[in-house]
Formats: structure tokens, C-alpha cells, sequence
């Protein structure tokens, strides 16, 4: 089966807020600011934001065989 472009779209949406994520919150930890505190926060959250992105490209990859896909009648109801 052909993988879509939306898990390609969630994979680098993911990959961008983890990346983003991580910067602010070493930007946060190393850089002599006076609100480092909004960088310390805000890092670890936009990488828990980024769980969605992931989860949405998880469930976008699986695959079912056919024989899963061949259901009879009396085995929906």
C-alpha cells in the first residue's frame, strides 16, 4: 500500500515542533535573558504539542492486510 502525503505533513509538522522545542528550551536554560523563564516553558511544551503530529503519522502509516479487509456480512452484525 502507497503511503499518503498527510503522514508525510505529520512526520515534518512533528519533527518541526520537536526541533523548535528543543531550541527554546536550551535557548531557555543557556542564554543570559531576563525572561528565560517564558523559553524553559514553552520548549517542553510545544514538544508535548508535538505528540499530536506524531500520533496522527503513527495511526496514517499502519497498515491492514487484505484478508482483514475481506469481512462477510454476519461478521459486522
Amino acid at each position: 500500500m502507497e503511503q499518503g502525503r498527510c503522514t508525510v505533513l505529520f512526520l515534518s509538522l512533528a519533527l518541526i515542533l520537536d526541533v523548535a522545542g528543543i531550541l527554546l528550551f536550551l535557548v531557555g536554560i543557556f542564554a543570559p535573558l531576563s525572561f528565560w523563564d517564558f523559553f524553559v516553558l514553552s520548549g517542553p511544551l510545544l514538544i508535548f504539542l508535538s505528540l499530536i503530529p506524531w500520533i496522527f503519522w503513527y495511526m496514517g502509516s499502519l497498515t491492514v492486510s487484505e484478508e482483514e479487509l475481506d469481512l462477510l456480512k454476519h461478521d459486522i452484525l
